[in-house]
């Protein structure tokens, strides 16, 4: 096996965390940018791993991370844009990064480039600025990757595993709501593994045929959200009653919520639920990968989580 220098662009996120690690284990030399170097002290232990503090968002910057590059994989992506909904933080992260990054990888001759997109983005159909900023990066790629720069797409579902934003997002409002008033329950999702998604960005860095393609990448199942919610609350032995909320509700919901700090629902979010995500053909398979379900994982990433946060609870009460 070739062994890479491989600069990841939001190699300290959820996904990144564990690409990062499958990378360094395989003997690949790899570059995290990161805008503080100190949060993410144990990821600069790994063999082979440099935690570099810099602006990715700086075209100067980025020439200097991928110089001595030969692969680029660019994870960079935000659920929700600061203070109010006008899309100019989603264009700033997903539009104008994705550009600076491919022109980058022109001008510094780096081969090989690989990005994250999200199931359903469309740049002229897509309901939510999130959905519509990574459609347009995906254009952006297609047109201007020039046949030196061999791009790979992937277009994943939410994405679920241990620290996620999505399950534990919902355990911890469950934890605090005996009904739960729920936005478009009847959303369809099909939930992907971190780990499955890791793996299928693994396995296409080297492999030719997949070159130039763009990958959907999903779980083994289809659930509406009602049902993922209802999981999640069996799951920590809760009785909860999910409650869906007309549109009109929805809405007002997701305009309280985005004032509350970490905004957990906003308009946008409320946009991208307007279309199910679910796709026809799954990516993880066509790549040999065996999908895990919710059920498989879960389960025991909320026992870890309970207890986690009683040991959370007790540190605090010993002044630990």
């Amino acid at each position: 096996m070739k062994t890479h220098t491989v600069c990841v662009f939001g190699g300290s996120g959820f996904v990144g965390r564990q690409l990062v690690a499958r990378l360094a284990a395989a003997g690949h030399r790899v570059v995290v940018p990161t805008r503080l170097r100190a949060l993410h002290k144990d990821m600069a232990v790994m063999q082979s791993v440099k935690v570099v503090e810099a602006d990715i968002h700086d075209s100067g910057v980025l020439r200097q991370l991928l110089i001595d590059s030969d692969v680029a994989i660019n994870l960079v992506g935000i659920l929700n844009e600061r203070g109010r909904d006008h899309g100019n933080g989603f264009t700033h992260a997903h539009v104008e990064l994705t550009e600076k990054i491919v022109t980058a990888c022109k001008q510094c001759g780096v081969p090989r480039l690989l990005h994250m997109s999200a199931l359903k983005a469309h740049a002229d159909d897509g309901p939510s600025h999130y959905l519509a900023s990574k459609g347009k990066a995906e254009l952006f790629i297609r047109a201007h990757c020039p046949p030196a720069v061999s791009y790979t797409i992937f277009q994943p579902s939410v994405i679920f595993g241990s620290g996620d934003g999505f399950i534990n997002r919902f355990a911890e409002l469950l934890r605090h709501l005996p009904l739960f008033p729920l936005a478009k329950p009847d959303a369809r999702f099909q939930p992907v593994f971190v780990g499955d998604v890791a793996a299928a960005f693994f396995r296409s860095m080297d492999d030719k045929s997949c070159f130039g393609k763009t990958f959907t990448l999903c779980g083994p199942r289809t659930y509406a959200l009602r049902d993922i919610v209802t999981y999640i609350a069996d799951c920590m032995g809760l009785h909860r009653a999910v409650m869906g909320l007309p549109d009109g509700l929805a809405s007002l919901q997701a305009q309280v919520f985005e004032w509350i700090p970490g905004k957990p629902f906003s308009i946008d979010n409320l946009r991208s639920l307007s279309i199910d995500n679910i796709a026809d053909e799954n990516g993880i398979t066509q790549l040999g990968i065996t999908p895990r379900s919710l059920e498989s994982v879960v389960p025991t990433m909320l026992k870890d989580r309970g207890r986690n946060a009683r040991y959370s609870i007790l540190r605090k009460h010993a002044g630990r």
